[in-house]
C-alpha cells in the first residue's frame, strides 16, 4: 500500500498534530512493513497558482479544446500534482484547525488537484468521483472543542469541508481523529493528546487488518 501524507502544519517537530500522526504511521508500519509513506509538506512545496493561463487551460480541456504551448506550460504542474495524488492507495492529512477550517496551503493544494478528468469527471448524470476504493484519515488539532455536544459544533467547517470535497472525488472511507480542546489548560492538553494518540494507534490496527485482508 502506498500512502500520501499531506502535512498542513508549519510547526515541524513542535506540531501536536504531527505528533499524533506519527503514532498512526509508526503503528501501521510496525504491522505492515510493506506500507510506503510519502510525505508532502505543503508549507515547503511550491504550489502552482491557479489563475491566468492555468484557468484558461482548465476550461479549454473541459470543453475539449487543444491547448497551445503557453497553456500547456501553465497546466503541466497542475496535472502532475493531480496525477501524483491519484497514484496513491490511501491518504493521511495532518491539519490543525485554522479559523474554523483548514490551513490555506491545504486549500490551495486541493484547488490545484481537484481537476475534471483526473479526480472526477462530468457525465450526463452529473459528476462522479474517480478516487473510489481509496481511504483517508484526517488528523486534526483544535484549540477549543468543536465536537457534537459543543456549542461550537456548528463552526466546524474543517471536517465538513474535507469530507465533502474528498467525498466528491469518490473517497467515502474517511476517518477523523480530532484532538480537542488543546488550548484550555496544560493538564487537559496532555490528556487529550494522549487520548488522540491512543485513537491513532487503534485506527492503525483497523487499517492493518484491512491491508491484511487485501494481501
Amino acid at each position: 500500500m502506498k500512502i500520501l501524507h499531506l502535512i498542513a502544519s508549519p510547526r515541524g517537530e513542535q506540531s501536536r498534530t504531527l505528533a499524533i500522526t506519527r503514532e498512526f504511521i509508526v503503528a501501521l508500519q510496525a504491522r505492515h512493513q510493506e506500507v510506503a509513506v510519502t510525505e508532502l509538506n505543503l508549507f515547503e512545496v511550491e504550489l502552482p497558482p491557479v489563475h491566468g493561463d492555468a484557468v484558461a487551460a482548465k476550461y479549454a480541456l473541459i470543453s475539449g479544446q487543444e491547448l497551445n504551448e503557453k497553456k500547456r506550460d501553465s497546466w503541466r504542474r497542475i496535472a502532475e500534482l493531480a496525477n501524483d495524488f491519484m497514484a496513491f492507495d490511501a491518504y493521511v492529512i495532518s491539519a490543525p484547525m485554522w479559523n474554523f477550517t483548514i490551513p490555506y496551503v491545504l486549500k490551495h493544494y486541493i484547488d490545484v488537484i481537484m481537476q475534471a478528468g483526473i479526480l472526477f469527471q462530468f457525465t450526463e448524470r452529473g459528476p462522479i468521483g474517480l478516487a473510489q476504493h481509496k481511504r483517508m484519515v484526517c488528523i486534526c488539532s483544535r484549540g477549543s472543542d468543536y465536537g457534537p455536544a459543543s456549542p461550537l459544533n456548528s463552526l466546524d467547517y474543517q471536517a465538513t469541508y474535507l469530507r465533502a470535497i474528498f467525498g466528491f472525488a469518490g473517497i467515502q472511507d474517511i476517518s477523523f481523529i480530532n484532538a480537542q480542546p488543546l488550548d484550555l489548560n496544560p493538564d487537559l492538553t496532555r490528556e487529550k493528546l494522549e487520548l488522540s494518540k491512543a485513537e491513532a494507534r487503534h485506527l492503525a490496527t483497523s487499517w492493518g487488518e484491512l491491508i491484511g485482508n487485501m494481501s
